[in-house]
């Protein structure tokens, strides 16, 4: 009897932790879209979620092209069909592995990062000041963030895919002679809008959720700071399930739309 109201009290809280989240979802937007708006802070936000989380995102997708390519490559060998590496490679960048392992990073670094200093901020009573003083801190802090997040990921998304195919190039020119030219000239015949498309819109929604769940987490940070820690944890696993289920459903939209 324990264990069974152990799980109905952890399902419980779990569809009241997502319910929450959807209503601070709803207040995001309501908030964002009421003057005044903070175009400022907005700015700032963007050059800490896109230009310090650059060289990590570039690192990463670097060694994607090179593992990818080299553990596909003697396979593809054995089949005769080395030829088709390029656009092997390409579509699986650009159409999930570019996304999904840039979205991840970026969840690891921002969204903790959110979660640590909003988290902070709380504890130390400075977001019950701003409220005091007649400033609206879900507007300057939160709003501000969420749409940082949502404009830059996509960016960080891009460069990251590039930065993947020139790895890839690299191998491909180290082992099989083959000319950068040569090689992204067949990668680009091989990808269509059908992959760019979707790839490019559901990296808004990686940023969205990324960065609705690292201030969600450090908004409503509690228990002092020991629930600075909690907070910068749970928003790294929450938002990294998330961005799987969001992953899900957005290539499972895109295959209807291909079938159409």
């Amino acid at each position: 009897m324990n264990n069974v109201a152990s799980i109905k009290d952890r399902v419980y809280l779990f569809l009241a932790e997502i319910g929450e989240l959807a209503a601070f979802a709803g207040r995001f937007f309501r908030e964002v879209a009421r003057p005044p708006y903070e175009f400022r802070e907005l700015l700032r936000q963007c050059y800490q979620v896109g230009n310090r989380s650059l060289t990590l995102v570039l690192v990463t997708g670097f060694i994607i092209g090179l593992v990818l390519t080299l553990q596909s490559r003697p396979t593809l060998i054995e089949f005769g069909a080395v030829s088709w590496m390029p656009n092997m490679v390409g579509i699986s960048i650009v159409r999930e592995i570019g996304p999904v392992i840039t979205a991840l990073i970026c969840a690891g670094r921002i969204a903790s990062g959110m979660g640590a200093e909003l988290g902070s901020m709380r504890v130390t009573e400075q977001i019950d000041a701003m409220e005091v003083s007649g400033t609206n801190p879900f507007k300057y802090l939160v709003a501000t963030r969420i749409l940082a997040t949502t404009l830059m990921l996509p960016l960080l998304v891009v460069f990251g895919d590039l930065i993947a195919l020139f790895g890839s190039a690299l191998v491909e020119n180290l082992k099989g002679a083959v000319s950068f030219r040569l090689y992204f000239n067949t990668v680009f015949e091989a990808l269509s809008y059908g992959d760019l498309i979707p790839a490019t819109v559901k990296s808004f929604f990686f940023g969205f959720v990324i960065g609705l769940v690292g201030t969600y987490k450090g908004y409503y940070c509690k228990k002092g700071t020991a629930g600075v820690g909690k907070a910068a944890n749970t928003a790294v696993v929450i938002a990294s399930l998330l961005l799987f289920f969001v992953d899900f459903v957005a290539v499972f939209v895109s295959d209807i739309f291909y079938d159409l």
